[in-house]
């Protein structure tokens, strides 16, 4: 299998999107030739039939270069690949997909994003299979939706060797109105213990002001964005993981927090199927989940995912999709 994949950043160093470098040591295990088009391109050390282009965001590069640059990469390597590995940019398959279709390559879309748009209308009808986390992680009907799982690399988050918790209520995700980090600020006049906010965005002065409002605001710490490295030492030291968003879908970061052995209380009704705490809304239910559920035997949340939502376990089963298309 020659493999041609598609993203946003290849940089082990981004907050965001580190985790995807592991996805391309995977891939590499089970191709003879990876080529990637990012947008952009940071620190990384890959296998040596791994080949990286930047489409240039790291040197400045206007919109319209982006778009000549993944042009000319798109012919000038058409013979380097057969298959098209689009990881959550749609705009990739819209712009590609049917010069693809023309020079008869296959191409694969990845999407866990309750979002639903016209770019991926366009990039459905071009792609020709998708693969996503969960039924409420894709949300555009499609016979092409292949559920698979998230793939979380579990040799790295895992529960750390003779490390202490202690007893932080720990919050990750962009600082937006929709991941609801006011709810456990709100819910702080509940418990004594210590917040920890991780991520970064508009909403930061708010909630600091929220804080100050409720006079927790010395119990609030804003961590901001992380690297992959102190996100698990955060996940490994943290006592309980809250996740009070409301975008609907399997968040990657309740699946890293139970890798680490963390307990998670949600608001969500989408993690249903998996070894957390679902309370209501409110600050007194999660203050009381806060409560009932730093006491789950935390070898149990790290054999879940191992088994359901691993990295090793979801690139082969993907290969084997795409090599059958």
């Amino acid at each position: 299998m020659r493999l041609l994949i598609c993203t946003q950043a290849v940089d082990a160093g981004s907050p965001t999107l580190g985790f995807f470098v592991r996805w391309l040591e995977e891939f590499a295990k089970y191709a003879e030739r990876v080529d990637v088009i990012c947008l952009t391109k940071g620190k990384y050390s890959l296998p040596a039939n791994v080949y990286v282009h930047s489409l240039g965001k790291e040197s400045g590069a206007s919109r319209l270069k982006y778009i000549v640059t993944f042009y000319r990469y798109a012919w000038f390597l058409r013979k380097e690949y057969d298959i098209v590995f689009a990881h959550m940019n749609p705009e990739y398959v819209v712009l590609g997909g049917l010069l693809w279709r023309v020079f008869g390559k296959r191409i694969a879309l990845w999407y866990t994003h309750k979002s639903v748009d016209l770019k991926l209308r366009l990039a459905e009808l071009l792609s020709h299979v998708i693969f996503t986390a969960s039924r409420k992680s894709f949300r555009l009907a499609s016979s092409k939706v292949r559920i698979v799982g998230h793939g979380i690399d579990v040799d790295f988050f895992s529960p750390g060797n003779g490390v202490r918790r202690e007893s932080a209520v720990l919050s990750v995700g962009r600082l937006d109105i929709s991941k609801r980090h006011d709810l456990v600020i709100r819910a702080a006049e509940h418990f004594s213990n210590e917040i920890w906010i991780v991520g970064s965005g508009p909403e930061r002065k708010r909630l600091e002001q929220l804080a100050d409002d409720l006079s927790v605001e010395r119990r609030v710490r804003f961590l901001g964005p992380q690297s992959q490295e102190q996100l698990r030492e955060t996940y490994r030291h943290a006592g309980v993981f809250v996740h009070m968003s409301e975008t609907g879908s399997l968040d990657k970061v309740v699946l890293e927090a139970l890798a680490c052995g963390l307990p998670v209380v949600t608001t969500s009704t989408a993690l249903a199927e998996l070894p957390v705490l679902s309370v209501a809304p409110d600050p007194e239910s999660i203050a009381g989940g806060i409560f009932e559920e730093s006491h789950v035997d935390p070898a149990v949340l790290v054999a879940y995912v191992r088994e359901h939502h691993s990295l090793e376990r979801l690139i082969p089963a993907i290969v084997d999709v795409m090599l059958h298309l």
